[in-house]
């Protein structure tokens, strides 16, 4: 997988432990650079094989290293796979039985297989019953309501919603940063109400962001009447980063660069102790740099997620080894002297993480390299440092992506895209490194691809796989008899078997490995369907269902709607415009000593 030829390889132990490798290509480059390996490696004995690092090849400097559709990706993507084989000859060799896979969706153009019980619970609602899809479709249309709905979302929910949106235009599956733009675009298009399916702060933002396009008649709501919280909203909500914040505000000049998964409040409170600029996980790296690009000895505190902060730090960190071209494709003002100066500046919160990304540790990053180290590495930018360590290594070679949920999901659209101008054969592997909820967003993106190529005459069968990574410790035991006899499922007309797998729960667990969100798995269909039955003349029934206004102020006597949506503002104007707006600059320029920001209403 990877390379831009096609590319076979044969791996073998001879009797006396050595390694023995043959490969042939299409391509005379891509020969070339499979006869280097060889020739280094035929013979060699296995720790010498799996010793060899794909730094070592780039020392070469042959060709651009890092550039997604090279050549010279070849020879990286087939050393790993030269390394895999080889673990597994070793192991086989020692009498070590091979360890079970991820569960994982296999998609084609003719259907859907499902490897795992917790596979298989996600795969069920991907063909969702057509009496569940018209009752919403018919309810939306008849009172007006928009959807704004998070990936991470049930897969029953994200099934029925997916199917909805072919009859009802008005249905948006996005990140968090899409979810209030589209709820402005369909209060102008004439919807009445808008149902949030997400967390509580995204409710929060598309009601303020709403008022401030001047909708505050269109009726924002929430799919449970109690909190649904977020473990990274929460961590901003503390003292302990009101403290931090606090340390920022007496190092002028300074920004804080809040992550988007945080509540209005937190906004409001802390554009009011060091001026804020919300960001994304798609664009938090662009902003830092422009940040001090724009103002010269900046000091950035960035929070409230510990793992992105040290991501980022380590991305910085990695760009000081480049060169100041490679560095200026990234960003034009800067170079290799502007990023070492820099990283000293850059402070990140040290205890907040998100429940869903923390727990893709150790034994996960251990499996991923035994098992799949040749396949495509898809990370969130939350996710622990030997996760993201791991998914930048497969970047460099052109074999993974690091970013938000839109980033991965443009990654495997593009990748399969790649596969089918090809016209053969393929089999494509991706390791889902974020919450399992994107897994319906993905399989309607890539059935749409293959569905297209096949009713092209003459096209080739490419099959693509989304593994599911999550600990052994969410495994279900089961035994063998129920193995052998397990069910068969029919779903959309396809024949899916259960095969033991991930625990039909969340398949979380402490020990690493966490395939679902339950703070977003509070957004039921049956909610959303209250929801809309009881609109628009049972409000008093939803009334804790309603995303409110806030009425309090800050404690500089502001209201927290108006202040807190500054820091989205200026995340708009930076998006608009790839600079800081004006405002924001003055403030961080002319930010009293004492720490609280001037000319901030």
């Amino acid at each position: 997988m990877g390379c831009t030829a096609q590319v076979w390889l044969e791996v073998k132990m001879d009797g006396e432990g050595r390694m023995r490798f043959a490969a042939d290509s299409d391509s005379e480059i891509t020969k070339g650079f499979c006869s280097c390996l060889i020739w280094v490696l035929d013979g060699a004995a296995p720790e010498e094989v799996l010793a060899l690092k794909t730094d070592d090849l780039a020392a070469l400097n042959v060709g651009l290293p890092g550039v997604g559709h090279s050549r010279v990706n070849t020879w990286y993507n087939v050393l790993i796979g030269m390394q895999k084989r080889t673990k597994a000859l070793v192991a086989e060799r020692a009498g070590k039985s091979r360890a079970d896979p991820f569960p994982s969706l296999v998609i084609n153009a003719d259907g859907i297989h499902a490897k795992g019980s917790y596979a298989e619970a996600q795969a069920r609602f991907l063909f969702p019953e057509e009496l569940k899809v018209k009752e919403l479709v018919n309810v939306l249309k008849e009172k007006k309501i928009g959807v704004a709905a998070h990936f991470y979302m049930d897969p029953e929910v994200q099934g029925v919603l997916t199917a909805a949106q072919k009859e009802w235009p008005h249905i948006y599956i996005s990140d968090s940063l899409v979810m209030a733009d589209m709820a402005v675009k369909m209060a102008k298009a004439g919807c009445q109400f808008i149902a949030v399916l997400g967390v509580d702060f995204m409710a929060e933002n598309v009601r303020a962001i709403l008022d401030q396009a001047g909708f505050g008649e269109v009726g924002v709501y929430r799919m449970s009447n109690e909190r649904i919280g977020c473990s990274l909203a929460d961590a901003a909500a503390t003292p302990a980063y009101m403290n931090y914040l606090e340390a920022a505000s007496a190092s002028p000049p300074a920004l804080h660069v809040v992550y988007i998964n945080t509540s209005l409040e937190t906004k409001a409170y802390a554009h009011e102790l060091v001026p804020t600029i919300t960001c994304t996980s798609s664009n938090v790296v662009q902003t830092i740099l422009q940040a001090f690009a724009q103002v010269p000895n900046l000091n950035i505190w960035y929070g409230p997620d510990s793992y992105m902060g040290a991501n980022i730090r380590e991305l910085l960190q990695q760009m000081t080894t480049m060169t100041d071209e490679e560095i200026a494709v990234i960003h034009p003002q800067h170079n290799r002297d502007s990023i070492k100066s820099l990283l000293s500046r850059l402070h990140y919160y040290q205890d907040g993480t998100c429940i869903v990304h923390h727990l893709f540790g150790h034994e996960v990053v251990e499996k991923i390299n035994e098992m799949y180290c040749d396949a495509f590495l898809t990370a969130h930018l939350e996710v622990p440092g030997e996760m993201f360590s791991l998914a930048m290594e497969a970047k460099r070679r052109g074999m993974g992506v690091v970013g938000s949920t839109q980033n991965i999901l443009d990654f495997i659209k593009q990748r399969v895209q790649e596969s089918l101008d090809k016209n053969r054969n393929d089999h494509l592997q991706f390791v889902l490194g974020t919450e399992s909820g994107m897994v319906t967003s993905i399989v309607a993106a890539v059935r749409t691809l293959l569905g297209s190529a096949k009713s092209s005459s003459g096209s080739a069968d490419v099959t693509v796989e989304i593994v599911f990574p999550v600990s052994s410790e969410s495994l279900t035991k089961t035994s063998s008899n129920s193995y052998l006899g397990q069910n068969l499922v029919e779903m959309g007309g396809f024949i899916l078997p259960v095969i033991p797998g991930v625990a039909s729960g969340e398949g979380c667990s402490i020990h690493g490995g966490c395939a679902s969100c339950p703070y977003m798995k509070m957004n039921s269909l049956s909610s959303l369907l209250k929801v809309c039955h009881h609109l628009p003349h049972e409000k008093e029934v939803l009334s804790d269902y309603e995303a409110g206004r806030f009425q309090s102020q800050t404690p500089n006597g502001n209201s927290i709607a108006d202040v807190g949506c500054e820091p989205i503002l200026n995340m708009r104007h930076f998006q608009a415009t790839k600079e800081l707006p004006q405002k924001l600059i003055s403030q961080i320029l002319h930010s009293h000593s004492n720490g609280r920001s001037t000319s901030i209403s």
